[in-house]
């Protein structure tokens, strides 16, 4: 069961977010990126933090336009490749689901246990947390 919900206007991006070029694709480029340290250290110390069983995740108010993406998976997870296989999960749920995520700079931390996790159940978990609708906007 796809967890795509009609976006809501109370916590999302006011301006759209450009669609790729190539039909049925998404991108994640480099303006999609947390890739300074500052802009971790911004996000940790003005964030909202929500907790999954697998994951923490801290949203700040944004930087730039539309939602930006930063990961933590310490080597305390596991070997690289174990790291690894979790940031491409992570990802291709921020790159597929970019247009229905909040406008903010979110940082996702994968804990013990993570490891084990299809895309699948990855999506299911972040997306009741992130996808959720917003307060008031109840559906009849």
């Amino acid at each position: 069961m796809p967890l795509i919900s009609a976006p809501h206007t109370v916590d999302r991006c006011s301006a759209p977010v450009p669609t790729p070029t190539v039909t049925g694709t998404a991108s994640f480029t480099k303006a999609d990126r947390l890739r300074r340290r500052r802009d971790y250290l911004r996000v940790q110390a003005q964030g909202r933090r929500l907790h999954t069983r697998h994951f923490g995740v801290t949203l700040a108010p944004p930087e730039a336009p539309g939602p930006r993406l930063g990961l933590v998976v310490t080597r305390r997870f596991g070997k690289a490749v174990r790291r690894n296989r979790m940031k491409r999960l992570l990802r291709e749920f921020f790159r597929r689901h970019k247009n229905l995520l909040p406008c903010r700079d979110l940082v996702i931390m994968a804990k013990k246990g993570a490891e084990a996790l299809s895309y699948d159940q990855v999506a299911e978990e972040l997306g009741r947390l992130l996808l959720a609708p917003a307060p008031g906007a109840g559906h009849d």
